[in-house]
């Protein structure tokens, strides 16, 4: 619901995102003062527009959790394997024999 309800702030914040790389392009580009004052303010109008799209964040954050949950819906659970415990004094009696046959 959330990432259906920032659909538009997602939208408008994209378009304002290439509108101030497309205008500092331009800004580097323009070598005259009249259209580096152009590109300049709309550069920093499109930054606003950005700004004021801030709940698009919370959009793309809803999309990922989303995107994160889909991939691991149908994986399968990993089953812990138990390490077995090596207990020294388990097979004492059967090492214990072994040493005794040698021995006698």
């Amino acid at each position: 619901m959330v990432a259906l309800g920032s659909l538009g702030h997602i939208i408008g914040m994209a378009i304002s995102l290439l509108l101030v790389y497309f205008s500092f392009k331009q800004f580097i580009k323009t070598e005259s003062f009249f259209g580096k004052l152009f590109w300049a303010m709309v550069g920093i109008c499109s930054l606003f527009a950005v700004l004021a799209s801030l709940p698009a964040v919370a959009g793309i954050a809803a999309l990922c959790i989303l995107y994160v949950v889909y991939k691991n819906w149908k994986k399968p659970e990993k089953v812990k394997v138990e390490q077995e415990v090596y207990d020294p004094f388990e097979s004492f009696d059967q090492q214990w024999n072994e040493i005794q046959k040698k021995y006698h």
